[in-house]
């Protein structure tokens, strides 16, 4: 097995998987930036959920915007519902791993927040619990997601945006959302910072 060559192609099918996207993309990317920091300069707060590497994509979002992304500016709103362990425990245990995140949003979110929903196949039952959930307290949702978009997709209001990767591969998406996910912490910062 030649490694190098392995490497070499992980590289390059990532580099196409992105540059494949920016044409698809780009404008709800831009979109959902603006929609973001609408609800910030408001007072809102942006929830962000997700499974796995989803989950870490969230934390790596709220991180971010809690505390910078590259300039150096005020606190942002945002909160990872992946998280507390003890809500996380405590909800799977008593009602359904399904929960978890809904449960959540019902507490904290509030009519102008937005949910940031991640999830590769479209299909995760707790993120899609938590976009109904956001649905109920009048929440605009921002799906990630890949392939076809799932069932996520098919639930999403016209209000709401749709960020789906073209693409199969798990990896692949992932990396996509990760980029993603920096453009919109680079967008927001953009036009809080009224940098050109």
């Amino acid at each position: 097995m030649d490694l190098i060559a392995r490497v070499a192609e992980n590289f390059e099918d990532s580099a196409r998987t992105k540059l494949e996207a920016v044409d698809l993309l780009a404008a709800p990317v831009a979109a959902a930036i603006e929609t973001l920091t609408q609800s910030l300069l408001n007072g809102g707060k942006i929830l962000a959920c997700g499974n796995g590497g989803s989950a870490a994509d969230a934390q790596h979002f709220a991180a971010e915007l809690v505390g910078r992304f590259e300039a150096e500016r005020g606190e942002l709103a945002a909160i990872a519902l992946t998280t507390d362990t003890s809500i996380l425990t405590a909800v799977a245990n008593d009602y359904a791993f399904s929960q978890i995140f809904a449960r959540q949003v019902r507490a904290l979110g509030h009519a102008g927040d937005v949910l940031l929903a991640i999830s590769t196949s479209g299909n995760s039952g707790n993120v899609i619990e938590a976009i109904n959930a956001a649905h109920e307290h009048e929440m605009r949702v921002i799906a990630l997601t890949g392939r076809d978009g799932g069932q996520i997709g098919e639930l999403l209001r016209d209000d709401d945006i749709h960020l789906c990767v073209p693409a199969q591969r798990t990896a692949r998406i992932q990396e996509t959302h990760l980029l993603i996910i920096h453009c919109l912490c680079d967008g927001i910062d953009a036009l809080l910072l009224g940098v050109e």
